[in-house]
C-alpha cells in the first residue's frame, strides 16, 4: 500500500514539474514580439509539448531527452528566443537513469544544431545566431544539469548496496544461527542415541558371550542407532557445507527395506520403469519419504507386510507404500510431524503427496515428484 501511494506521490510532482516548465516555457515565449502566424503557433505548441513530456521522465528518459530536444530546436527555428529549460531537466532524468553515453551524444548533436535551428529563425550574421544558441543553452547549465544527474545516481547507487548488504548480513546471521542451532541438536541427539546405541551393542554382546541367540529387535535397534549417527552427522556436514560424503538417496531403499525385515516385517521393493538419473533434490527427499513411510509402519501401524513401489517414468517419479495395518478408512489419521515433513518437502519440488487409509485396511502413502530431465 505505501509503494503505490509513493508512486501516486512520484506521479503527481512529474506532472506539477512538467506543467511548471511548460508554463514557465510558454510565457517566455509569450513575452517576445510574435504574431499569430502558423510558424508562432507552431512555436507555442512546441514550447508547451517540451515542458509537457517531460511528466514521462522517469519511464522513459531516453525518448523524453529525443522529443525535449526537437522541441527546443523547433521552436528555436520559429523564431523564438526561449532557453532549452525543458532539455536540461531532460538531461538530468537521462543521466540519472544511467543513460549518459546517450545523453552525451544528443547533447553534442544539440550544441551543434542550435546555431544552424537559429540561422533558419532568419537571422543572417552567423555570430548573432551562435550567441543565441549559446543563451537557449548554456554549456555551464548543461554540465551541471548532467552532473547533478549523475551524483543522484552514484548515491542511490550506494543506497542500494547498503541495503543488499544489510539483506546479506541478515541472511549470514540467519544461517548462522541455524548452524548454531544444527551443532546443538546434533550435540545432544548425538548423546542421547550414542547411549541407546551403547546399551544395544552391550546386550549384544554380552548374549553372543552366553552363547545366547540375539533378538532380531535388539539388532534392528543397534543398526537403528548407528543409522541415526551417520544421518545427524551427514545433517551438519552439510550444514557445514563441507560434507564429504554422498547424502542418502534412492540407491540406499533396499537398506532401508532390509532393515524393515529385520524387524519382522514382510516388506518388499519393486522397481518399475526404465532407471534414469534424477536431481539431487528428488533422490534425496525419495529416500526420506520411504525412510519415513517404514518408520511410521514400525511404530504405529502394527502391520505384517508393507510394499515400496518405485517407478521411473519420463516426467515424473513415482514412490507408493502400502501396509495392511490397522488404519480403517473410517478413521481419520492424524497428521504427525514427519507426514508434515514429508508433504513439506513434495510441495517443495512442486510435487503431490497423498497420504491416507486404505479401502482394504491399511495406509498408502503415494508421491509423485516432477522430474526435468532436460536441465
Amino acid at each position: 500500500m505505501s509503494t503505490g501511494r509513493s508512486g501516486v506521490r512520484a506521479g503527481v510532482t512529474d506532472w506539477a514539474i512538467a506543467v511548471g516548465v511548460a508554463a514557465a516555457l510558454l510565457v517566455t515565449g509569450l513575452s517576445g514580439e510574435h504574431s499569430a502566424t502558423f510558424l508562432d503557433l507552431l512555436g507555442y505548441v512546441l514550447l508547451t509539448a517540451g515542458g509537457l513530456v517531460l511528466a514521462e521522465r522517469r519511464r522513459a528518459p531516453v525518448p523524453v531527452l529525443a522529443v525535449t530536444g526537437l522541441c527546443a530546436v523547433g521552436y528555436q527555428a520559429a523564431g523564438f528566443d526561449v532557453p532549452a529549460v525543458a532539455y536540461l531537466v531532460a538531461v538530468y532524468a537521462a543521466v540519472r537513469a544511467g543513460h549518459r553515453t546517450i545523453t552525451v551524444a544528443a547533447s553534442v548533436i544539440m550544441l551543434a544544431v542550435l546555431p544552424l535551428a537559429a540561422l533558419a529563425s532568419g537571422l543572417h550574421d552567423t555570430g548573432e545566431a551562435f550567441a543565441q544558441a549559446r543563451g537557449a543553452l548554456e554549456l555551464a547549465w548543461l554540465i551541471a544539469a548532467g552532473a547533478a544527474g549523475e551524483a543522484l545516481r552514484q548515491a542511490e547507487r550506494r543506497a542500494d548496496e547498503a541495503e543488499r548488504t544489510r539483506e546479506e548480513t541478515a541472511r549470514r546471521r540467519a544461517d548462522e544461527e541455524r548452524l548454531h542451532i544444527a551443532r546443538e541438536l546434533h550435540d545432544s541427539l548425538t548423546h542421547q542415541i550414542s547411549i541407546i546405541k551403547l546399551q544395544a551393542e552391550v546386550a549384544v554382546h554380552v548374549a553372543r558371550r552366553r552363547g545366547e541367540q540375539v533378538p532380531e529387535t535388539l539388532l534392528a535397534i543397534q543398526e537403528a542407532g548407528r543409522e541415526a549417527a551417520r544421518e545427524l552427522r551427514a545433517t551438519l556436514e552439510a550444514l557445514r557445507e563441507d560434507d564429504t560424503s554422498p547424502p542418502r538417496g534412492l540407491d540406499h531403499v533396499a537398506e532401508l527395506v532390509e532393515r524393515a525385515r529385520s524387524t519382522g516385517l514382510d516388506a518388499t521393493l519393486t522397481i518399475g520403469g526404465q532407471r534414469h538419473d534424477v536431481p539431487a533434490a528428488v533422490d534425496r527427499t525419495g529416500y526420506r519419504i520411504v525412510q519415513e513411510s517404514l518408520t511410521n509402519i514400525a511404530r504405529h501401524a502394527a502391520a505384517a507386510t508393507a510394499s515400496v513401489r518405485i517407478d521411473y517414468r519420463p516426467d515424473a517419479l513415482a514412490i507408493r507404500i502400502d501396509d495392511d495395518g490397522k488404519a480403517t478408512p473410517d478413521a481419520a489419521p492424524m497428521p504427525g510431524v514427519g507426514l508434515l515433513g514429508m508433504r513439506e518437502r513434495v510441495t517443495a519440488l512442486g510435487g503431490r503427496l497423498r497420504a491416507a487409509p486404505r479401502g482394504e485396511g491399511g495406509f498408502t502413502v503415494q508421491a509423485e515428484l516432477p522430474v526435468d530431465r532436460t536441465s
